[in-house]
């Protein structure tokens, strides 16, 4: 048996899957500021009855990290940053940011040694200043990361007790930026993610429930829990990477689809092409930091089935209907103290839930103040968030069109990409995306489960794994981004290192990947590896080729485990 549980903002939904079909679900509520107390709730009532060694597999995707950042809450780091010559490096605005002398060009050459006096003199004011952790990061660090470990020797001779995060083990790809809030973050969350999978193993424990534990990464891939807390930063956005995933396992194979997965406070939107979820070329936005965090390209916007509905003059004196984006609680026909699209959605009959009686009574104010109808009234409501919602999904769609991914893709099949589907998912799908669907010229597709799809994905999401490999064929060295070690190319047993090929190098990173694989527990799913690019350059030294510089990326795709049992076709 597999257990997925998916902690949202408003609600928390699980689902246990026997034989690779859906036996029984639960949709509990989300303690503000207590995810945990909602997840292990949800635990309870879908694994209740349920002997524990039964139990296979357990996912959950949580909004922990999000919330830490979205929130302000994260830790105080110390950011040193070893920027070499270019940008000023002020003018990337990190806080707390410490700067030191040093150098490496992109080949991991040192160009200007690090100053010691210097490292002390830092080291020791981080010290005094009372920062307990500290992040850092040189330029071209993941070339060579030399510079990075001096600081830190320093940091265990002066200041043992801080926690230190280095640039080059959180992220090896290039984007000194990217790198440098990757890194922050990944040190200004890590302890407090580290205590939240600390309390749910000991619950896990409590309950004998001795299964493998995995969380849901932001590419819609699973992670064992142990090893995520390497990664926390990647756990950011698994409840979008939830409905994608979930949206994926209940549509039929090889559909372009738009993923519309309505909460009670914002809409989340995806991409499915020809069957692939549409990831972000570059890394996601955490925080208003631009990172290397591998994500699905999604877009967040504010409004739910919950969110405040009100009455406003217009310049030329009519009266207009706004929705969100605030959200104060619950719908006024579930017992809250506002009008909502949940409301206007029960007057019009288009959903099951809510006290028909308080859905009208707080349709009918807002009716009053537009003079009209209560049906009209929810009608206008409807509309107002089907157009928001369809806006956005044309609006995502102009902005994905220049990311590199969906140009490579509209070549790959011969077509500009617009929506065959607009999927719902989540429990306020249902009376709006028939409307949605007409305003996109789409078909309208409600799944079954798709009240609990987040649920779902991550029940039945399969674990993915990236790797980034670096040849320098002059200086006989590789590097694997998510490492952070550079290796000799000798120990590689490669033929002719001076005139490696690239396929040679997609063979090395094959091998590398299956290692890395092995280490991170699923190795079953190496085989499913696939090179995403690979490209090769010369290095001209006079007038001759001394080298050559080769990158092959790599991934194990986000995808279906091979237990789930698809019940729709193409």
């Amino acid at each position: 048996m597999l257990i997925g549980i998916d902690v949202g903002g408003t609600t928390t939904d699980a689902v246990l899957i026997r034989n690779g079909e859906v036996c029984s679900t639960a949709k509990v509520s989300t303690e503000p500021g207590n995810l945990l107390n909602a997840l292990l709730e949800a635990l309870d009532a879908i694994s209740k009855d349920v002997p524990p060694e039964q139990l296979k597999r357990v996912v959950f995707s949580t909004t922990v990290i999000t919330n830490l950042i979205a929130e302000g809450k994260t830790d105080r780091v110390a950011l040193l940053q070893i920027p070499g010559p270019g940008i000023n490096p002020a003018s990337y605005s990190f806080p707390d940011s410490f700067y030191l002398k040093g150098a490496m060009d992109y080949r991991g050459r040192e160009i200007q040694p690090l100053d010691e006096a210097e490292i002390r003199k830092t080291v020791s004011l981080i010290r005094e200043s009372g920062f307990p952790r500290a992040a850092v990061v040189s330029k071209f660090g993941q070339r060579n990361p030399s510079h990075e470990l001096s600081v830190e020797e320093t940091f265990r001779e002066l200041y043992p007790d801080c926690k230190l995060e280095l640039g080059h083990k959180v992220s090896g790809k290039l984007n000194f930026p990217r790198r440098i809030a990757t890194t922050m973050l990944t040190s200004a969350t890590r302890e407090r993610y580290q205590e939240f999978v600390e309390r749910i193993r000991k619950a896990l424990e409590e309950r004998n429930i001795r299964a493998p534990v995995y969380i849901l990464k932001a590419d819609g891939g699973t992670l064992p829990v142990e090893k995520s807390i390497e990664l926390p930063v990647e756990t950011i956005f698994s409840g979008p990477a939830a409905s994608t995933i979930g949206a994926l396992a209940l549509t039929p194979e090889g559909q372009t689809s738009v993923v519309v997965d309505i909460g009670g406070t914002t809409t989340d939107l995806a991409l499915i092409l020809s069957g692939k979820p549409l990831l972000a070329s570059k890394g996601a936005k955490l925080g208003g930091f631009l990172t290397h965090v591998r994500a699905f390209a999604v877009r967040s916007i504010a409004v739910g089935g919950d969110s405040i509905v009100r009455v406003k003059d217009s310049d030329t004196g009519t009266k207009l209907i706004t929705v969100g984006p605030e959200r104060v609680g619950p719908a006024y026909c579930m017992g809250g103290n506002e009008t909502t699209p949940t409301d206007a959605l029960k007057v019009l009959g288009l959903i099951e839930v809510g006290d028909a009686e308080r859905a009208n009574e707080a349709i009918k104010a807002t009716a009053s103040s537009l003079g009209k109808s209560e049906t009209e009234t929810a009608s206008l409501i409807v509309d107002r968030v089907a157009r928001t919602i369809a806006d956005a999904v044309n609006e995502m769609f102009l902005e994905w069109e220049q990311e590199p991914a969906y140009r490579i893709w509209e070549v790959l099949q011969e077509k500009k990409a617009r929506p065959e589907n607009v999927v719902g998912v989540g429990g306020g799908a249902k009376g709006l995306i028939a409307e949605i669907a007409k305003k996109l010229d789409a078909k309208p597709v409600i799944p079954e489960y798709s009240e609990v799809g987040n649920a779902i994905g991550a029940a039945v999401a399969r674990p993915t794994l990236t790797l980034n490999l670096h040849i320098d064929t002059e200086q006989e060295v590789y590097s694997v981004a998510e490492e952070g070690e550079i290796a000799s190319l000798k120990a590689a047993n490669l033929r002719n290192i001076n005139k490696i090929r690239l396929n040679e190098a997609e063979a090395l990173a094959a091998k590398l990947l299956r290692e890395r694989a092995e280490k991170f527990g699923i190795s079953e799913y190496a085989g499913e590896a696939e090179v995403v690019s690979s490209e090769v350059f010369n290095v001209v030294s006079g007038w001759y080729t001394s080298g050559r510089l080769l990158d092959v990326n790599m991934q194990i795709p986000a995808g279906l485990i091979p237990e789930w049992k698809r019940r729709v076709k193409a």
